[in-house]
């Protein structure tokens, strides 16, 4: 019998009961292994959806096809008895946590700094099942109920405090997250190959919980894609060749500003900024190291981009694609969002400088195979409530599938942070045939009605004010970008096309580092072009951001008083929130443009804030 077929895989699922399809989440679901212990408890902010959109969920899959044990406790309620983080035992090589898909203040308060009144990683929405700073609270109670085992953070929270970072919510600069949670190790980024050297180091070397980290500097030092603290000064910092990895006599490390001299100065903050942002963007990036007190925060450089047959491994993992049976049918908002939905690849290399995913994705993309794609597909008609409409194909920008350098020698030594702007790099693949050729398989697959784009796409891949471009610098054809933009509308859109301008007067895109206003205006002319010539009800809903720094009164009045947005559905609109480790946070903290050093208007008034927002709905 073909063991990924659907006769046997549900045939697989009604043999085995429920919770063996999961991840143990209780003492009762280990016993029923016949587990008395796990090596790595697995602690989230989320609730448990065995889903490769979760981070709790691959990471748990990742180590369990490693061979280890692997539990993981979802919410853990941190203001009782705290017997959520003692009822599994402590491990027997380390506690992991996250605060979830999203840092957790985000998740709960409003750019104005209201608490949101709901939940959507959290069963019925419910809010309040975590803490604010999720990652610090729950390491700091493992770190007092289990100081000999050591404590690995991570996730989308962990990623970005990984060094000195403007916070939001105090309204002030905090150290590394390491400092705060008491963590041994930080994992940065996409964590499923960093955390399968690092659980392979700490079994090996049978390393203890230190409140400090491990000071074992040279063991350390080989691990890639981690952050960790060690109390050493700079005179400190060893000369000798350590496998290349601490040395400095070939420039392979870069010793930032630190943390108090930052506290002092805004502007060597921001010129941390610069190097961090830029050391993440090559493809050869170096040893961080930040000063604090005593000691020091470590980067340790990350792995290469993944290869395909990495990024598929994946995806091949055995996710049931459902919620825990814990919840008994109840609803996960962000869950239903996404359960239909296909991860075609990641990364981004568009640079806005709003937006994090680059920081902790990367900028070289990283896609999947046709093979991968499809094979998930397949795996989703099994789901009980499937009816042949997939939500969402795409990525963090979902027209970039496929797409890169053309010569690799040349990204090898380019330091760009975009590869769109100010201008699109020359030695860019924009391509967008491979993502025709996968839409055109997809919709060969028997039983699948829709295969909609949800995720945004960057239209200055495809056109510009002039028109559509050519398919390549050797190329004068206008044929894949022309036909994609109509397949897009025509096939792949369910009712609205959602595109994200983000404003439209000049200065305040080049702070955002987003495409002339002049190129929205043409991708709306292409766009009715081909409503009215075939007949659709489709309509553009155009994304916008106020307050962001440089964006006064007078420019959102602009915006709004704007001809062309007379007749457009004006309804995605956001206040500019400043999230850790992006440019548009440090612009808003220090009240300049770091390219002079020029000041800027920064609104922070919550009135005027709110003032600004109002004009997205004014009529003129």
């Amino acid at each position: 019998m073909d063991t990924d077929s659907k006769e046997h895989r549900l045939a697989k699922r009604e043999k085995a009961g429920k919770h063996d399809l999961f991840l143990p989440t209780s003492r009762k679901e280990m016993e029923a292994r016949g587990w008395d212990n796990v090596d790595i408890i697995l602690f989230t902010g989320d609730a448990y959806i065995d889903h490769p959109s979760f981070g709790g969920a691959v990471i748990g899959r990742i180590l369990e096809r490693e061979g280890y044990r692997v539990a993981l406790v979802p919410q853990p309620n941190w203001r009782d008895d705290l017997r959520d983080f003692k009822k599994l035992g402590k491990p027997r090589l380390f506690f992991g946590v996250s605060g979830g898909a999203m840092d957790s203040m985000v998740n709960h308060y409003t750019a104005a700094k209201r608490l949101r009144s709901d939940d959507a990683y959290t069963p019925n929405g419910v809010a309040g099942m975590r803490p604010d700073y999720a990652v610090t609270v729950y390491s700091n109670i493992l770190k007092e109920l289990w100081p000999d085992i050591p404590v690995v953070i991570g996730g989308i929270e962990a990623s970005l405090r990984r060094l000195t970072h403007y916070d939001y919510w105090q309204d002030k600069l905090l150290p590394s997250v390491l400092i705060t949670s008491k963590a041994d190790y930080l994992v940065y980024g996409m964590g499923e190959r960093p955390i399968i050297e690092l659980a392979a180091f700490i079994k090996k070397n049978k390393v203890k919980g230190n409140v400090w980290g491990n000071d074992d500097i040279y063991g350390n030092a080989s691990l890639r894609q981690i952050a960790w603290y060690g109390k050493y000064k700079d005179s400190d910092i060893p000369k000798e060749n350590m496998s290349g990895s601490l040395t400095n006599h070939d420039n392979k490390f870069i010793q930032l500003n630190s943390y108090e001299d930052c506290l002092r100065n805004k502007r060597l903050f921001a010129e941390n900024f610069n190097i961090i942002e830029l050391n993440a963007n090559v493809m050869t990036p170096k040893l961080l190291i930040e000063p604090y007190k005593d000691g020091c925060i470590y980067v340790n450089p990350p792995f290469p981009s993944a290869t395909q047959q990495e990024i598929d491994s994946c995806y091949d993992l055995p996710f049931t694609k459902l919620p825990h049976p814990r919840y008994n049918g109840k609803r996960i908002p962000a869950y239903d969002m996404i359960k239909f939905s296909i991860n075609t690849h990641r990364g981004c290399f568009g640079g806005c400088n709003f937006c994090t995913i680059a920081a902790h994705q990367g900028r070289f993309i990283q896609s999947r195979s046709e093979e991968s794609i499809i094979k998930e597909i397949e795996k989703l008609k099994l789901l009980p409530d499937f009816n042949g409409n997939i939500s969402d194909l795409g990525g963090p920008t979902a027209n970039m599938y496929r797409m890169g350098g053309i010569d690799r020698k040349l990204c090898e030594k380019c330091v760009r942070k975009s590869c769109l702007s100010p201008c699109m790099c020359k030695n860019l693949n924009h391509s967008h045939k491979p993502a025709l050729d996968l839409y055109k398989k997809i919709g060969e697959i028997k039983g699948i009605r829709h295969a909609y784009i949800g995720s945004g796409i960057r239209y200055d891949l495809f056109l510009n004010k002039d028109g559509f471009l050519p398919d390549s610098k050797d190329s004068s054809s206008k044929e894949y970008s022309r036909e994609y933009f109509k397949e897009l509308i025509i096939h792949h859109t369910s009712g609205r096309l959602k595109i994200a301008p983000e404003h439209t007067e000049k200065r305040v895109l080049e702070l955002m580092n987003k495409p002339d206003f002049s190129y929205f205006e043409r991708l709306k002319y292409e766009f009715d072009k081909i409503i009215e010539s075939n007949k659709l009800k489709t309509k553009l809903v155009p994304y916008f951001i106020s307050s962001h720094p440089g964006c006064t009164m007078e420019d959102m009045e602009r915006l709004a008083k704007h001809k062309i947005l007379r007749d457009v559905y004006m309804e995605q609109v956001q206040d500019f929130t400043p999230t850790p480790m992006t440019m548009s946070s440090v612009l808003y903290y220090i009240g300049m443009d770091i390219k002079d050093w020029t000041s800027i208007y920064v609104e922070k008034n919550p009135n005027k804030k709110k003032k600004q927002k109002s004009y997205f709905f004014k009529k003129y």
